[in-house]
């Protein structure tokens, strides 16, 4: 594994770390100061902090279960894809748990310093769903399912 892929992948997860804290300012020291996250649904973001506070608005708390951060090939220092694939696990604000809402991040580090963040994730399937509003109904969205042992 060469060093910039080493880098990005330490970046990218440092960075994902600091976010489910949440604490933006340190968040803030691993990326760009024109870094542009878009979350799903296009929502647009310029710094950590207005993505945590899209986050507190849907949820009670949200962490992240990195499976996998994976680097594309020929990364270098000048710009770097990475991906990070997982789950979220937390509260919606009512206080309900979930566990199992599939994630993908993609980044893009240059020089450091992460410069771009594109997010996708099952949230809004799964609000749907829990509202009814789902075509398929709960069956169809697994993670709008509650978890084991607890009512609907």
């Amino acid at each position: 594994m060469n060093d910039a892929v080493h880098e990005a992948r330490r970046l990218v997860e440092a960075y994902l770390e600091a976010s489910m804290i949440p604490d933006p300012v340190k968040a803030r020291t691993f990326v760009a100061p024109d870094v542009r996250i878009t979350f799903t649904g296009g929502r647009r973001f310029s710094d950590p902090g207005e993505s945590s506070g899209f986050n507190a608005k849907r949820y009670g708390w949200v962490k992240k279960r990195f499976e996998r951060t994976d680097v594309v090939a020929r990364a270098t220092a000048d710009e770097a894809i990475v991906y990070n694939i997982g789950a979220l696990y937390g509260e919606w604000l009512d206080g309900t748990p979930f566990d199992g809402n599939r994630y993908v991040d993609r980044f893009v580090v240059s020089r450091g310093k992460i410069v771009r963040m594109d997010v996708w994730n099952d949230s809004a399937e799964i609000l749907l769903a829990r509202a009814g509003l789902s075509e398929d109904g709960h069956e169809a969205v697994p993670a709008a399912r509650p978890p084991r042992g607890e009512a609907a």
